[in-house]
């Protein structure tokens, strides 16, 4: 059985936290101020507390330090420290001096002083909160990816059901068939590439640039074959073919073009796909007509998926967009090249 700390959630670890931190501003004020007023002052530090804290977890700290912009999110946190020291201070004198306690006290910079350190240290304590989120994301992304490794090496175990067979009786296939039909044995040919592709690069962590788009248009001139009228393609490859990919990521948006994107019945279908290398990113661009038949294109769980899985692979690190103008269809990826 796993640990507590690996099975717990973060928010169930925020929760336990934060009752716990109530349990003990009430248990050290209630034997001098009694139940009542140990109660309201366990619940307002515990809101100034929260406040300060996921102001700076949730806001400041994604919007400007993780931006790189370091110099706006210390001024940020000098001026939610200075806005909400007064506002403590005045608060604090106004409820439990003035109408809790039966002799009112006066109101000197000590509250101040007070409200300051106290503020200060609710904004230390976001820190080590955001800490403990970036350890509880960092592991679970590390066991997603674990995960999925784990399913990947099963699903190849499982499709390596003599696999060379398989490649021997194609080829033999398209020696017998290049006599009769040379269209047909090149067709086999490129299925025959595919299927060495998910055997042997798909189970590894990055292939060459020139395989997958070897594997791209072996894909795109099979599915050509269901289609009547054909699709005029425009492929430009700008880039360099010895930079490596992860496999199967450019995949999603030609799989979704001829599965979303092609009218059957008109001769009018056109694609443009476009590889460019820019600086060490890869910038890959597809664009089609827009089908008629399709009410919203492209939908589904590729684009989802991709984006899921760009997150695994490069955290922040990517850009991925689609959207549709009057009569196409547009995606756009960019991804760090290895």
């Amino acid at each position: 059985m796993r640990p507590f700390y690996e099975r717990v959630s973060l928010k169930t670890l925020q929760w336990l936290l934060w009752i716990f931190s109530a349990l003990i501003m009430f248990v050290s004020y209630i034997s001098e101020d009694g139940v009542v007023i140990a109660g309201c002052w366990a619940v307002f530090n515990g809101v100034f507390l929260a406040i300060v804290m996921y102001t700076n977890i949730l806001v400041l700290y994604p919007r400007f330090y993780e931006r790189g912009k370091k110099g706006l999110y210390f001024f940020w946190v000098a001026v939610l420290i200075l806005g909400i020291t007064p506002i403590r201070a005045l608060v604090t004198w106004t409820i439990f001096y003035y109408y809790l306690m039966k002799v009112p006290d006066k109101l000197t910079y000590v509250w101040f002083l007070n409200s300051f350190l106290s503020t200060v240290f609710a904004y230390v304590m976001s820190l080590i909160f955001r800490i403990a989120i970036a350890y509880f994301t960092l592991k679970k992304v590390t066991e997603e990816i674990m995960l999925q490794k784990t399913q990947a090496e099963l699903n190849l175990l499982k499709s390596q059901v003599q696999p060379h067979f398989l490649f021997n009786t194609l080829n033999n296939i398209y020696y017998e068939s290049y006599r009769e039909s040379p269209r047909t044995a090149l067709l086999i040919e490129r299925l025959s590439e595919i299927m060495r592709y998910f055997v042997d690069e798909s189970p590894r962590q990055f292939v060459l640039l020139a395989t997958e788009i070897r594997f791209l248009e072996n894909y795109m001139a099979l599915e050509q074959i269901r289609i009547r009228y054909g699709v005029h393609i425009r492929f430009v490859k700008d880039c360099n073919p010895e930079w490596k990919v992860p496999p199967m990521l450019l995949m999603t948006f030609v799989e979704n073009i001829f599965k979303h994107g092609i009218d059957k019945t008109s001769p009018l279908n056109s694609v443009d796909i476009s590889l460019k290398c820019e600086g060490s990113y890869l910038h890959f661009r597809t664009k089609n007509r827009l089908n008629p038949q399709e009410i919203e294109p492209h939908t589904g769980f590729g684009i989802k998926n991709l984006g899921e899985r760009l997150c695994l692979l490069y955290g922040k690190d990517y850009e991925l967009s689609t959207y549709s103008d009057e009569a196409n269809f547009n995606a756009f990826l960019k991804f760090p090249l290895t």
